[in-house]
């Protein structure tokens, strides 16, 4: 088996185009990013030869051992990520095991934040897209797509956790809703939630710089605009875990990788709760790249080997339950 781009899988396997005909039951979807995340944490969960090594955490190891560590991998990555494990793995499917040989890959050469957004967005590969400070994105993505299908224009919607996702999305060619960091979500009808939020981006440290935010305010800024409007396609891009990858904090990359596993819970619970998306709504997960293996896990790149190793994880009404897939295979 050899899949298209998992753009393709958001279109079509989910059922929101067959919605456009009124057969798929999917009407809506979130489509999260999760940067630099790597496949190894999903599947196999802490990684010994990282979580023991003193160099790579601040936090006390006895209280890390304790969160995070497990004598099985089946144990660790559900400590790691229950909501994967208790509910994805249970009423959907995850793929990327590459123990198992199902593979998931990023197609582009380049193995970084940039090209592998734009991949999974405009549905395949861009040569000419090689830098993460390339200008706007000259193809048409899904969500522009999606947004010229009837019952879907201005319904579509982005929340980004870094700067350039304006770029790769291309929010000065379709005036799409887009909010990147440190821009607060405008109306004259905001709900109480909706200023918390958007008051939350300037209480927190500015860790990362101007150009990107913490997750939680990312999520918090998307699920108080989803309760309100109802948006039909949401893209929210999440960028803690390549963060922490990048200044070799083991232990904190497992925190957030950990608290978005708790956050997409909290979103899909109440997605459920909502009868404008309950059982017609179809959440799908993937990092733009993977990251390097032992010492190169702080990296990634083409000069970095298995950093072009991903995964993807799919939820929703139209998604056979088949959990963790095992079919051999190559999925880009």
């Amino acid at each position: 088996m050899k899949a298209k781009l998992f753009v393709f899988a958001l279109v079509f396997i989910t059922g929101i185009a067959s919605s456009f005909a009124q057969k798929g039951k999917t009407k809506n979807v979130i489509l999260i990013s999760i940067d630099g995340y790597r496949w190894q944490e999903i599947f196999k969960g802490a990684d010994s030869s990282l979580l023991f090594q003193k160099k790579y955490r601040k936090q006390d190891s006895a209280e890390l051992v304790k969160k995070y560590w497990a004598a099985t991998a089946n144990e660790r990555r559900q400590k790691l990520m229950p909501f994967f494990w208790n509910t994805i793995a249970k009423q959907g499917q995850l793929y990327g095991n590459r123990d198992l040989k199902n593979y998931v890959n990023v197609k582009n050469k380049y193995w970084f934040s940039y090209p592998g957004r734009s991949e999974t967005l405009c549905g395949y590969y861009d040569p000419a897209i090689n830098s993460n400070s390339y200008p706007d994105n000259p193809n048409e993505n899904v969500l522009e797509f999606v947004d010229k299908q009837e019952g879907y224009q201005n319904k579509v919607v982005t929340f980004a956790g870094w700067a350039a996702v304006g770029n790769i999305v291309n929010r000065n060619r379709n005036k799409m809703p887009l909010y990147n960091p440190y821009e607060d979500v405008k109306g004259a009808s905001l709900t109480e939630a909706q200023k918390l939020a958007n008051e939350l981006q300037y209480l927190l440290p500015n860790t990362f710089g101007s150009s990107e935010r913490f997750d939680l305010t990312t999520y918090a800024l998307a699920k108080t605009y989803i309760a309100a409007n109802h948006p039909r396609l949401v893209y929210i891009d999440f960028i803690d875990t390549d963060e922490f990858g990048h200044s070799g904090q083991y232990d904190s990359f497992l925190d957030a990788g950990h608290y978005l596993d708790k956050m997409i819970a909290s979103l899909w619970a109440s997605l459920q709760a909502d009868p404008f998306y309950k059982d017609n709504t179809t959440i799908m997960i993937c990092p733009d790249h993977g990251r390097g293996i032992d010492k190169g896990w702080v990296s990634h790149g083409s000069e970095t080997a298995h950093s072009n190793e991903t995964w993807f994880a799919v939820i929703g009404p139209d998604t056979l339950p088949k959990g963790e897939m095992n079919a051999e295979g190559q999925i880009y």
